[in-house]
């Protein structure tokens, strides 16, 4: 919660400028552009089974978003998934949770911004990953370019997301229907289903992979706080984002099946396993342009697609790339002000109202990775997804961890929403609703670290070095400031939610939050005459 400096001024805060089209093109902007980057990784490793990869990996993240619809709208601050993980379990997993997402949203900006350059290289061949300087540069500075918009306002980044997001929602319906109409065979999805199916170890490298196609749904709870009314409109925008994101990724995986006969080429991982790489359309040489090479086999309408299918893909990824810096930047702000990031992270420009310095960090932690990613050459697109598949699925796990927790310890904040399937039960003498669906959910994004640990030898080292040099961090940042490594700092969250509550506009539901919590005698009776009385 902001708090007042010395000379009794309160400091700049978060710009309540997010509309409920604009909160749906945040998590769009994230989500919506993954099956343009993740679509062709995982037919490259899943082959035949690409479409059950999908639907396994789609069944978790409706899960997922079911989570973070609940959670997002009871309470509405910057930090998503890691404010939850926090209130739920504490400090040091609170921690954890941020750290981890922070690497899904640094490998966001890189990982998008490289993608949207490999979908310009179907306009401009030099800018090909083959090329590795000129691409490089120009994937640069658009790392460089959004970090100097986040820093100018997140009114300016959410009007590019609105109007982008629009035009390919409308893009890849005109893509799924035409190629469902005039390109799909089901007979030819059959064929490559049986004749093509991987081994277990392809296929559980391809659960992992299609992860990536559904991470983003936080990016709504990210900018719940810059959302006027966030208790109504979240879950509305979020249901949305689930039910669209499930269609496209599902239908693109099918009908990539089901369009053209494969061949295999053999090919040796960096693990050393013989596989074999289905060539579909020259797509294993080619996966960060998957969509573009999908549309423009369509008849008549492939010929216009060649051209405006990369330049909409392309813009798409940009806007991607966009909500990695925004994620990273509030995710940041949300850990400094909780004392488990410095101070300085949590410090808002006076003139943009931005945190300008957790934008400016993250997004050089985004270059660093890019760096690596040039380093790997023609493997630099699996090295970022690899990353992401293991920070997106710890960040879950735990996620789902949190909302058992608070559903027991806090269950007087007004849910506008609630995960369904749940059972009433009496734990110490106190009544509460079980999510059931939690638990499946965790089990999901918990199998899927464990897949990301067997198939990725990348991620099986980089992910946890990323986790215990945050650990170490954190722990010699909370003794120098005198404050418990390895607990919790002692939290008003009774106070701290009716500030949320009122800040957001949502002042009937404070009261009510009021009264309950006065009712369990956790709040003073006087609360209606203390810094905490709503402006009228």
């Amino acid at each position: 919660m902001p708090s007042k400096s010395a000379e009794g001024a309160t400091p700049p805060t978060l710009r309540r400028a997010v509309t409920p089209w604009g909160s749906y093109s945040w998590g769009y902007a994230d989500v919506g552009a993954d099956i343009y980057a993740a679509l062709g990784l995982v037919v490259g490793a899943a082959a035949g089974a690409a479409n059950v990869a999908f639907a396994f990996a789609g069944l978790v993240y409706v899960l997922v978003g079911l989570a973070y619809t609940e959670l997002a709208s009871t309470f509405p601050v910057a930090g998503g998934g890691q404010f939850f993980v926090l209130r739920g379990l504490g400090d040091i997993w609170g921690f954890i949770a941020g750290w981890a997402v922070l690497l899904d949203f640094t490998i966001d900006i890189a990982l998008f911004a490289w993608t949207m350059i490999g979908y310009l290289s179907n306009l401009v061949p030099v800018l090909s990953s083959a090329n590795a300087v000129p691409h490089f540069i120009f994937v640069l500075i658009v790392v460089i370019g959004l970090t100097l918009l986040n820093v100018f306002g997140v009114r300016e980044s959410s009007r590019l997301n609105e109007v982008v997001g629009a035009i390919d929602i409308a893009n890849e319906l005109a893509i799924l229907c035409l190629a469902a109409l005039f390109t799909f065979h089901p007979q030819v999805l059959i064929h490559t289903m049986q004749a093509h199916w991987p081994s277990t170890f392809q296929l559980l490298n391809g659960v992992s992979l299609a992860i990536i196609s559904f991470v983003g749904i936080e990016s709504i709870s990210q900018a719940a706080q810059e959302t006027d009314r966030p208790a109504s409109i979240i879950p509305r925008t979020s249901v949305a984002l689930i039910l669209t994101i499930l269609i496209f990724a599902l239908s693109y995986s099918n009908l990539v099946l089901g369009m053209q006969p494969w061949h295999p080429d053999a090919v040796v991982d960096a693990a050393g396993h013989h596989l074999q790489v289905f060539q579909w359309l020259g797509l294993a040489p080619n996966q960060d342009h998957a969509i573009a090479l999908l549309a423009s086999q369509i008849p008549y309408y492939g010929a216009v697609a060649a051209v405006y299918v990369p330049l909409v893909g392309a813009v798409l990824m940009l806007i991607s790339s966009n909500s990695g810096v925004y994620g990273a930047s509030r995710i940041a702000y949300s850990m400094a002000t909780y004392h488990l990031l410095p101070s300085a992270f949590s410090r808002v420009a006076a003139r943009f109202r931005t945190p300008m310095v957790s934008i400016l960090v993250f997004s050089g932690v985004a270059v660093i990775e890019l760096v690596f990613a040039a380093i790997q050459g023609d493997q630099g697109l699996a090295f970022l997804g690899d990353l992401y598949a293991f920070g997106a699925a710890t960040s879950y796990s735990l996620v789902f961890i949190a909302l058992i927790a608070l559903r027991y310890t806090d269950p007087f904040s007004p849910r506008t929403y609630r995960m369904p399937l749940s059972i009433t039960l009496t734990t110490r003498g106190r009544r509460w609703s079980f999510p059931v669906l939690a638990v499946f959910g965790f089990l999901g994004t918990f199998s899927i670290l464990v897949f990301a640990f067997m198939t990725h030898p990348i991620g099986r080292i980089a992910g946890p070095s990323w986790v215990l040099a945050g650990l170490i961090f954190y722990v010699i940042y909370r003794r120098v400031h005198g404050h418990p490594a390895l607990h919790s700092r002692r939290h008003d969250w009774v106070k701290d939610q009716v500030v949320v509550l009122r800040e957001a506009g949502e002042l009937e539901l404070m009261d009510q939050y009021v009264t309950e919590v006065q009712d369990a005698g956790l709040l003073g009776n006087d609360i209606s005459v203390t810094t905490l009385e709503r402006e009228k």
